[in-house]
């Protein structure tokens, strides 16, 4: 029985159960991480000493979990990523331990990173974390390159308003367990 903790209780019942269902076959799922390596690699591509801190853990595998969705990525000589081959041995074993989407949404709103339990090699975790604490995908400059850096700037700054305002509404709800709002 799901306990009315949060207005979300439904919809992470609802996803628990068409999710555990409704597996899409395997040729969506390769392409799909297919698709997630061409873009991480794409965001390691911006930033030259990521790239040099995987070609020092080149051939090494990690895997990542959350609830249904696995991952296997191998380090490539060049600093890239690239999928494990099937049977491959994972090092390190990333698994996000919150269970909700919602709360994992909740997270990425606030700035908090996810729980996550990491078993196996330490000096992998060590350059997973710095990856994670250091690497972000430049949108404005893709945007760039597609719209002008005038449009791209524009949009790029009312994207950001909108994420401060949800950060700001999150933080709110989140710090009002039952109790009455107070004035700012």
């Amino acid at each position: 029985m799901v306990t009315p903790s949060s207005p979300f209780s439904f919809l992470d019942d609802l996803f628990n159960r068409v999710g555990s269902r409704m597996q899409p076959p395997d040729w969506a799922i390769r392409e799909i991480q297919q698709r997630t390596v061409l873009f991480l690699n794409h965001v390691l591509q911006q930033e030259p000493e990521a790239q040099q801190r995987l070609v020092r853990q080149q051939g090494r595998v990690a895997l990542f979990q959350w609830r249904f969705v696995t991952m296997k990525f191998v380090a490539t000589p060049a600093g890239l990523l690239d999928l494990a081959p099937e049977g491959a041995e994972p090092e390190l074993t990333l698994s996000v331990t919150e269970e909700s989407p919602f709360g994992l949404a909740r997270a990425a709103f606030t700035g908090e990173k996810p729980a996550v339990r990491i078993e196996g090699d330490v000096q992998l975790a060590a350059e997973v974390n710095w990856l994670v604490d250091h690497v972000r995908w430049d949108v404005e400059d893709d945007l760039a390159r597609l719209i002008g850096d005038v449009p791209a700037h524009t949009i790029a700054t009312g994207a950001r308003r909108v994420v401060d305002a949800l950060r700001r509404f999150v933080g709110e709800r989140s710090g009002k367990a039952g109790g009455s709002a107070g004035a700012e």
